[in-house]
């Protein structure tokens, strides 16, 4: 069947890294057969350390008239499935999603793969992501879309916080200091991430509600340093609302006891 043709097609492609699958088109459809409802992850952005591969699940509804033959999903990143530079196929044999029947013309759909760093996850590769997806029914009608759904696949952050002098008198000067580092895919440590935007915060001891104080930027090694008047009590913290790479972070409240 020319859809097992294609499906062959862009799964090769990607376990081989090419980039032209020649085969594989937009949208395309025969008949009466629809793709719906297609959630990654629950609906979350991926998270990925910087060594550990993370399993990542799709789910989606097939119907037909006919009853739902067999369904496949493909992960990737790139304009479009033909000139991606990277993805995955679904775990498990041929990739084929597992259906299972709601009705006669109903399924839903379920595939597991898995994202590893140094393996089809480079740094340059976080961002957004598609699914790939086609389903075929029994009476040899077809979906095909090409972009079936996006989703983010970010480098996990981490970010640190150190306020001193504690004790501190009051009116006094408090450094903070921290670093806000991600996950480097392709070396598998943590690295600096520079040239980003963080919030100060302050929690007074009695109270369970941070405030900023001011927003500074990380240097050249992902480092933060700024200086505040000790007034009262309390946890300082540094916040980072993340970006499009890489997820949002807050430090553990470091508590200064003011004199």
């Amino acid at each position: 069947m020319r859809i097992r043709a294609t499906v062959a097609a862009v799964s090769g492609a990607l376990a081989l890294s090419a980039l032209a699958v020649p085969a594989a088109h937009a949208d395309d459809s025969v008949g009466d057969t629809k793709i719906s409802n297609v959630v990654v992850n629950s609906g979350k952005s991926v998270v990925v350390g910087a060594t550990a591969a993370k399993k990542v699940t799709v789910t989606f509804t097939v119907t037909d008239n006919s009853g739902v033959a067999w369904a496949q999903a493909i992960l990737y990143h790139g304009p479009s499935v033909e000139k991606s530079d990277t993805g995955a196929i679904a775990d498990g044999k041929d990739g084929e999603a597992t259906c299972t029947k709601v009705n006669a013309t109903k399924s839903t759909c379920k595939s597991t793969f898995t994202l590893e760093p140094a393996y089809n996850l480079t740094n340059a590769s976080a961002g957004t992501w598609k699914v790939w997806a086609l389903a075929a029914a029994k009476d040899d009608d077809f979906a095909q879309k090409d972009n079936a759904k996006s989703f983010q696949v970010q480098r996990a952050s981490k970010l640190t916080v150190n306020a001193s002098p504690e004790p501190v008198k009051k009116g006094k000067t408090i450094t903070v200091t921290g670093k806000l580092s991600r996950a480097n895919w392709e070396t598998g440590k943590y690295a600096g991430y520079t040239g980003q935007s963080v919030k100060l915060q302050f929690r007074k001891k009695s109270s369970s509600t941070y405030t900023t104080v001011k927003t500074i930027k990380t240097n050249s090694k992902g480092e933060l340093r700024t200086t505040v008047k000790a007034s009262a009590d309390g946890y300082y913290r540094y916040s980072f609302a993340g970006t499009s790479t890489t997820p949002a972070v807050n430090a553990a409240g470091d508590f200064v006891d003011v004199k």
